[in-house]
């Protein structure tokens, strides 16, 4: 299954990752194009479904740094390395004619400037290099980059602004300071592709990891909570004696859970005591024996209502719950408000489907989840499928066969801002 990829950055950088998407296998790519840096927190809230997601350098990745960190997929950055630097200086020289020594830079480090320009036995005033990375601590105004190479031009220091930033590219043609980008090479960009794609398969990797889960309640509904938290962890379910039950997942259920605050809700409607373990393990066994672990753990805790995780690298992990938490019952996001006035959704079933889109490993799914997600009929998934379908919220990608006779079934993938 492809990996895909949410790209944030400048015009000309999505054109210049549009321009090798034929060379790179297995990724595909969301494009989000902002015109200032500072935008990129704002395109955040309209990532559709994907795998991870792609600054195209140290700014955007900072200024949505408030945003991107409460994302539930990894978050890049196209960082500014050697190759970066040496193929930007020989291009200024070769089509420019310009000495380094006439040149001003802006990087997010301003070591790999000096490195390249030692190994190259070049010598240039280190005072024309500026290092934003010690600015970004600070309130930064992206201005200041703008004005540290119009100062210089105009005192008459350098004939060319070397900049890694587009917007400021862009100012300094505005006020006719000679400027030019800093090139991303393509096997730099190759090179950060290839290790997104490595990450996020060991994410998938990971999550598709066995998890057993122990439960113990004295609840006289016991089988209905537990039910209920199966559901909410993909989880079969099997009753061991009075009070007494397993559970078998995954370990990406269980940590969707926990983000979701799913387990907070479920110590909540219990009455009596309840304590639960989760185990994680590369085999069934290992699981299980780490899910009895945890379940130890919690039946010694002092607390009638408490739950612990005993991972395959033996870090146990709880009390849980250890806060309570407030749960966000409305959904104010305008966008999503939007798609429920277009289709004649509610803005609950809206949520509804953001939250399944969010408890999946894959961003992919068939009706048939849907529906088993949403615990409604087939024939009242088919009418949400065909409304946001209707308005392109929602597109067919695939085909899977099923396991009896009949017609294969759809794949979907969601075209929602989800997060």
């Amino acid at each position: 299954m492809n990996t895909r990829i949410a790209v944030i950055g400048s015009t000309e950088f999505i054109e210049r990752i549009e321009s090798i998407t034929s060379e790179i296998a297995e990724i595909d790519f969301d494009a989000y194009i902002y015109q200032k840096p500072t935008e990129a927190g704002l395109l955040i809230k309209t990532l559709k479904p994907c795998d991870a997601v792609l600054f195209s350098g140290a700014l955007p990745y900072y200024f949505s740094k408030k945003y991107h960190e409460h994302l539930p997929v990894p978050s890049f950055y196209l960082a500014q390395d050697e190759m970066s630097v040496a193929s930007s200086l020989l291009s200024v020289l070769y089509h420019k004619k310009i000495s380094p020594h006439r040149i001003s830079i802006d990087v997010s480090q301003a070591s790999i400037v000096t490195n390249v320009l030692a190994d190259l036995e070049i010598e240039m005033d280190t005072s024309y290099i500026m290092d934003y990375q010690e600015m970004l601590k600070d309130s930064f105004d992206i201005s200041l980059i703008t004005c540290y190479h119009q100062k210089l031009w105009k005192d008459g220091f350098i004939d060319l602004a070397l900049t890694s930033v587009h917007s400021v590219f862009d100012q300094l043609q505005l006020i006719g300071v000679p400027a030019m980008r800093m090139v991303d090479p393509q096997s730099s960009i190759f090179k950060a592709l290839q290790d997104i794609k490595a990450h996020t398969d060991l994410i998938k990797s990971r999550s598709s990891q066995i998890a057993v889960c122990y439960v113990i309640s004295e609840e006289a509904n016991a089988h209905e909570l537990v039910d209920g938290l199966a559901h909410e962890i993909q989880a079969s379910v099997q009753l061991l004696e009075d009070c007494h039950f397993i559970l078998y997942s995954t370990r990406g259920d269980i940590e969707s859970l926990m983000n979701r605050n799913g387990l907070n809700h479920f110590f909540a409607q219990l009455q009596k005591k309840g304590t639960i373990g989760f185990g994680y393990g590369s085999t069934i066994m290992d699981a299980d024996r780490h899910a009895k672990i945890a379940l130890g753990f919690a039946e010694k805790h002092s607390d009638d209502k408490c739950g612990y995780i005993f991972t395959e690298d033996k870090d146990l992990l709880g009390p849980f719950p250890q806060h309570a938490k407030q749960q966000r019952l409305k959904n104010d996001h305008p966008e999503l408000l939007q798609v429920a006035k277009q289709t004649k959704l509610s803005p609950a079933n809206i949520s509804k489907i953001i939250q399944f889109s969010h408890s999946r490993q894959s961003i992919q799914f068939t009706a048939a989840e849907l529906e088993d997600y949403l615990q409604v009929t087939r024939r009242t998934t088919e009418r949400i499928l065909k409304k946001l379908s209707d308005h392109g919220h929602v597109t067919i990608v695939g085909e899977e066969m099923t396991y009896s006779k009949g017609r294969p079934r759809a794949v979907y993938e969601l075209n929602l801002p989800v997060y």
